[in-house]
C-alpha cells in the first residue's frame, strides 16, 4: 500500500517498514536555477514535486531590522546575530565568507551578557504554515524545521580560532555564548511550533564539528563543552514527539554514541569520504539505533559521474544504509552548480524504482 511522504519519513525515523525509500533534496541557488531549466518550471516547489521529494524545508520569514538578514552565509551583510560576511564567487557558485566577528575582542562574561541578542519577534512565524501548506498540495509531505545550531553560531559570533581557544583558555565564555545562542534558538522552536502547529514534524540542528580526517575538537571537549547545549535543540523536541536531525558535516563517529543518547533520530549528511563515515562501517555500528540522512557524495560522484554510476551508486547505498528502511536518500549536501541536472534526476529515479528492482 503506497503511503504518504510524511507516513514514510515517520516510519524511516523509527526503522520499520516503508513502500519504498525516503527522499530529500537541498541545493544552491545556481542548482536550483540549472533544474527549473531543465524541467521548464518556474519554481523550486515544481521541481520538487516533480522528483516526489518527501522531506521539505520549512521556516519563518526574517522581519527584523532592515539592515540585518535571516542568514549568515546566505547573503553578503550583516546577519540578526552582527555577523558580517562577504561574497566569494567561483565559476559555479556564489559563497559568503565571514569578515566580522562581532565579539571576538570580549574579554569578559559580562561583554557576552552585554552583546545586542537578536529578538524572538524578528521573525514571521505564520508563514511556516503557508509554507506547509503549499509543499502538501501533491501528497501530504514531511516538513523540517530546522531550530539552529550551539557551535557554529557561537564560533560565527566569536571567530573559530577564539572560540576554540577558549574552551581550554576562558570556558566560562564558551558557555555563556552558548547558553544565549541556545536560550534563542529553542524559544524560536517553540514559538514556530506554538503557531505553526502540525505543519511541522521535524526538528533540526546542527553545526560541523567534522573534518575529512576527524572531529574539529577533541571529542571530551564536545563532550563537556557543547554536548549539554546541543542537546538542547534535540532531546526536549524528541519528548514531545517530533522527529529529530543533526547536521554535521565530515567525521564525528567518536560522538554519535552521545548523539543517539540525547534523542537524535537522523543524521546528516553522512560524507562518505570522510574518515570512519563509509556506509557499511556506519550501518554495523550505528544502524540498528539510527537513521541516516544523505550520503550521495557531493564531493566527487556527483560533479563528475554520468547519470547511470549515479544511478548505480543511489542503489548500493540503498542497499547498504536501508537495510532496516532507517535512510531518506539525499546528496550529501546542497547540490552545487558544478552538477548536472541530469545527475540529481537520477538519484531519484533510483529511489523512484528500488522497490521494483
Amino acid at each position: 500500500m503506497r503511503m504518504t511522504s510524511l507516513e514514510r519519513v515517520q516510519a524511516a525515523a523509527e526503522r520499520k517498514k516503508i513502500d519504498r525509500p525516503c527522499s530529500s533534496l537541498r541545493c544552491t541557488p545556481e542548482a536550483w536555477e540549472s533544474l527549473r531549466e531543465y524541467f521548464s518550471v518556474s519554481t523550486n516547489l515544481e521541481v520538487m514535486d516533480i522528483l516526489d521529494i518527501d522531506l521539505r524545508w520549512v521556516s519563518a520569514n526574517f522581519i527584523g531590522p532592515k539592515e540585518k538578514s535571516a542568514s549568515p552565509l546566505g547573503s553578503e551583510g550583516t546577519d540578526f546575530w552582527g555577523c558580517h560576511t562577504r561574497a566569494v564567487k567561483n565559476e559555479f557558485n556564489t559563497y559568503y565568507e565571514f569578515d566580522y566577528h562581532p565579539l571576538e575582542s570580549a574579554e569578559t562574561i559580562e561583554d557576552i551578557h552585554a552583546h545586542e541578542w537578536p529578538s524572538l519577534d524578528w521573525w514571521d512565524y505564520g508563514t511556516i504554515r503557508e509554507q506547509a501548506e503549499a509543499h502538501d498540495v501533491m501528497d501530504k509531505r514531511a516538513h523540517l524545521y530546522f531550530a539552529g545550531g550551539t557551535f557554529e553560531t557561537p564560533w560565527y559570533i566569536r571567530g573559530l580560532e577564539t572560540f576554540l581557544m577558549d574552551m581550554y583558555e576562558n570556558p566560562d565564555i564558551v558557555n555563556a555564548l552558548c547558553t544565549h545562542v541556545g536560550d534563542y534558538y529553542e524559544a524560536r522552536a517553540w514559538r514556530a511550533i506554538e503557531t505553526a502547529g502540525e505543519c511541522i514534524h521535524m526538528i533540526g540542528s546542527g553545526g560541523d564539528i567534522g573534518s575529512q580526517r576527524g572531529m574539529m575538537i577533541a571529542p571530551e571537549m564536545w563532550g563537556e563543552h557543547i554536548k549539554p547545549h546541543t542537546a538542547r535543540l534535540i532531546t526536549p523536541f524528541r519528548s514531545r514527539g517530533f522527529m529529530t536531525f543533526y547536521h554535521s558535516c565530515g567525521s564525528l563517529v567518536p560522538v554519535i554514541d552521545d548523539l543517539i543518547e540525547i534523542g537524535l533520530q537522523f543524521l546528516d549528511p553522512i560524507q562518505i569520504t570522510a574518515e570512519g563515515m563509509q556506509p557499511e562501517a556506519l550501518y554495523k555500528q550505528f544502524g540498528d539505533r539510527l537513521s541516516f540522512h544523505g550520503a550521495v557524495d557531493e564531493v566527487e560522484l556527483l560533479p563528475h559521474a554520468t547519470p547511470a554510476e549515479v544511478y548505480k551508486e543511489t542503489i548500493r547505498l540503498i542497499d547498504v544504509l536501508g537495510k532496516r528502511n532507517g535512510f531518506i536518500v539525499s546528496p550529501s549536501h546542497q547540490v552545487q552548480g558544478d552538477t548536472t541536472p541530469e545527475n540529481v534526476e537520477a538519484i531519484f529515479k533510483a529511489v523512484k524504482d528500488y522497490s521494483s528492482l
